[in-house]
C-alpha cells in the first residue's frame, strides 16, 4: 500500500495541473470506487460536475481535493458555511491518480481497452464519446479552464485492485486545522509543520504495545506503514518488538525523528516502487528501492555491522531488522540481567 512519501508524491504532482480548473465533465464508472458514498456512483458524478478546484490536500495517507461550488448537505452544516466541500481520495493497495490531456493517447504502457467516457456524467457535460482508456479505470474528471482555450485536463483514477475509494466530504475543523470528516481521526503525520514529536513520543511512553505497532498505527502518527516503519527502527537502532514504555523517551524520540527522516528521503527519490502499481501522476515510478536498508533485504549484510538482514512475522505482514543492530526484547532482558 502507497505510504506517506507515496501519496505526497501524487498530492505535488496533481496540484499544478488542477488548481483552479473547473470539472466540466465527471466519470464514475465502479460502484466499487463510491462505495462509501451512500447515494453512488451516479450522484456522485453529477455532484462533482462544475467544481472548482482550489487545493489538493493531504494527511497521512489520504488525499483530497478541496472543492468550491458543490457544497454537500450535511446535517449540522449552516448556511453561512462557505461551501467547501473536499473529494477524499484513498489509493487502497494499488490506486493511481493519473494526469493527461483528455485529447491525449493512453497512459504511457498501460494495457488499454474501449469503455464510455463519461459514464454517470454531470448535467452540464458533453455528449458522452468513446475514447481510449486504461482497462483498469474507475473514475475520471475532465478539468477545463487552463490557460489556452479549449485546454482540458484529464485526471483518472486507476485501481487494479479496487481497493481505493473516492469519497464527497465537509471539512472539519480538528485542532485548528481544516480537515474532510472522514480524516478527522487521523493524527498529524511527520511531514506536517504542526507534527509534534515530544507529544508524539508522549503518547508512546504510555502504551505497552510493540513500538512498531504503534507506528503503524494512525491515530498516533499518520502516514507510516510497513516499509518505513521498519527503515526507521534500523536507522534508530530500535527493535520493532520492543514495548514502547520500555524504551527510553530519547530512544523513542530518536525513532520518530528517523521515521520523519526516512520518509523525507524518499519523497526527494519520488517514493519507493517495487511495481508498476506505484507511480506519480505521470505514470513515472519512485527510485528509494534502492535505498532501503533493511526493508525486504532478508538474508543481504546489514550497511552498518555486516549482520545478515532478519525476517520475522508481524500482524499478518514481514518486519526487517538487524539482529545485532536491533536487539529484541528477549536478548535485551538478557543483557541487563
Amino acid at each position: 500500500m502507497p505510504e506517506l512519501p507515496e501519496v505526497e508524491v501524487v498530492r505535488a504532482g496533481l496540484a499544478p495541473h488542477v488548481l483552479g480548473r473547473r470539472v466540466v465533465s465527471a466519470a464514475v464508472h465502479s460502484e466499487r470506487t463510491a462505495r462509501r458514498f451512500e447515494p453512488g456512483a451516479q450522484a456522485m458524478a453529477s455532484w462533482l460536475g462544475g467544481a472548482v478546484v482550489t487545493g489538493v490536500g493531504r494527511r497521512g495517507k489520504y488525499l483530497w481535493l478541496e472543492l468550491d461550488g458543490v457544497p454537500l448537505s450535511v446535517p449540522g452544516r449552516s448556511e453561512e458555511d462557505d461551501g467547501r466541500s473536499a473529494l477524499v481520495v484513498h489509493l487502497g493497495m494499488s490506486g493511481q491518480m493519473l494526469v493527461r490531456s483528455a485529447a491525449g493517447g493512453p497512459v504511457a504502457d498501460a494495457p488499454v481497452s474501449e469503455v464510455p467516457v463519461p459514464v454517470g456524467a454531470a448535467p452540464a457535460a458533453p455528449p458522452a464519446e468513446r475514447v481510449t482508456a486504461h482497462r483498469h479505470l474507475r473514475a475520471a474528471l475532465d478539468l477545463g479552464g487552463g490557460p489556452e482555450p479549449g485546454d482540458v485536463v484529464r485526471v483518472e483514477f486507476v485501481d487494479q485492485r479496487t481497493f481505493g475509494w473516492w469519497l464527497p466530504a465537509p471539512f472539519v475543523d480538528v485542532d485548528g486545522t481544516a480537515v474532510p470528516a472522514p480524516v478527522a481521526h487521523i493524527a498529524r503525520d511527520p511531514m506536517d509543520p504542526r507534527f509534534d514529536v515530544a507529544a508524539v513520543v508522549r503518547v508512546l511512553k504510555s502504551k505497552r504495545s510493540e513500538v512498531k505497532r504503534l507506528l503503524l498505527d494512525q491515530t498516533v502518527v499518520s502516514g507510516i506503514g510497513n516499509i518505513y516503519a521498519d527503515e526507521a527502527l534500523w536507522r534508530a537502532r530500535v527493535h520493532g518488538g520492543r514495548p514502547a514504555n520500555t524504551l527510553t523517551r530519547p530512544a523513542l524520540t530518536r525513532v520518530v525523528e528517523a521515521a520523519r527522516a526516512v520518509m523525507a528521503d524518499a519523497l526527494a527519490q519520488g517514493g519507493t516502487s517495487f511495481d508498476a502499481l506505484y507511480v506519480n501522476v505521470n505514470g513515472q515510478s519512485g527510485y528509494f528501492s534502492r535505498s532501503l536498508n533493511a526493508y525486504g533485504r532478508t538474508g543481504e549484510p546489514c550497511e552498518r555491522c555486516g549482520t545478515p538482514i532478519a525476517r520475522a512475522q508481524f500482524m499478518n505482514r514481514s518486519s526487517y531488522f538487524c539482529p545485532r543492530c536491533q536487539r529484541g526484547p528477549r536478548a535485551e532482558q538478557g543483557r541487563r540481567q
